[in-house]
């Protein structure tokens, strides 16, 4: 099981929230705040914060905006994991992944479970790393958000956390894009 070692230093990191939906402003947008409010918390610095539409390109813009800012270590977005003919959060950011994180959304449904049983199945809960930038993608309510959060994702971004977290890979995220051409 994993612990936190008390002894090493917290690393903030600078993570972005993304809230998917036709329907929300940043005003009404309750897991935003969820997840803003958590992150900011648990020492870590809100970079930036947005709401766009469940449109694939508007969607990805935003994304792609925040993989090329070297300011920006993780994405989080909220919303547009459903079925429903308007989700379509996977559809924009899966293809920019250069790696799944496929245990992300078996431990997200694993977690989701315990809580909400079978209908876990209704989402689409996704994440990756693209441009040295973790990205997750967590369904729309705030209760998701924070179960997400509290049991995933909180401890996978603390540099503390043992046996291994994400912090401590970080520095090796781009190497590939740093070798020789040789």
């Amino acid at each position: 099981m994993a612990s936190v070692n008390q002894s090493k230093a917290f690393i903030p990191l600078n993570i972005a929230v993304l809230t998917v939906s036709d329907t929300r402003s940043l005003e009404d947008d309750k897991s935003g705040v969820t997840l803003a409010d958590r992150l900011t918390a648990a020492g870590h610095k809100l970079a930036a914060r947005e709401v766009v539409t469940d449109d694939v390109e508007a969607i990805r813009g935003i994304v792609r905006r925040w993989i090329g800012d070297p300011q920006i270590d993780a994405i989080i977005t909220t919303g547009g994991t459903g079925f429903t003919g308007r989700d379509v959060t996977p559809e924009a950011i899966e293809p920019l992944f250069e790696k799944r994180m496929d245990g992300f959304s078996i431990a997200f449904h694993m977690m989701s479970y315990g809580k909400i049983g079978t209908s876990t199945i209704q989402s689409r809960a996704t994440a990756g790393v693209a441009g040295a930038t973790y990205i997750f993608c967590l369904p729309g309510s705030p209760g998701a958000c924070r179960d997400g959060w509290d049991n995933i994702l909180a401890p996978q971004l603390d540099y503390r956390t043992r046996p291994c977290n994400f912090v401590e890979i970080m520095p090796r995220l781009d190497e590939h894009l740093r070798r020789s051409k040789s």
